[in-house]
């Protein structure tokens, strides 16, 4: 379990990720959010790329305790610069539903 210091080194280092961050991300298409869900679930999670698909279930793939949620809700804060809440995630079953979240919380359309 993280202690006080370690959580805030980690927040803070998520803060200066996101003011580095791109915010024009209401300007991504849909293979955009793809590639760069994908690219944060292989690096910062260590999912296997080939294990990443649109049909792959969140729980099973990713094998993601409470903890794991957390960061994801972090990784997500991070890489769109939108805030989310942890109850989004009960409807999220499978990796494109995930894609889809993202997607319509940026309001880009769905094409895949």
């Amino acid at each position: 379990m993280l202690n006080k210091y370690n959580y805030l080194c980690l927040l803070f280092k998520r803060v200066i990720e996101l003011k580095n961050t791109d915010l024009t991300q209401q300007n991504m298409n849909y293979q955009e959010i793809v590639d760069r869900i994908n690219d944060f679930l292989a690096e910062d999670f260590e999912v296997e790329p080939s294990a990443i698909t649109p049909a792959a279930t969140l729980k099973e793939t990713l094998d993601l305790d409470s903890l794991d949620y957390i960061d994801l809700i972090v990784a997500i804060e991070s890489n769109f610069g939108f805030k989310v809440k942890p109850e989004d995630f009960q409807a999220m079953h499978t990796i494109k539903d995930f894609y889809d979240y993202v997607a319509h919380r940026l309001n880009v359309n769905v094409t895949a």
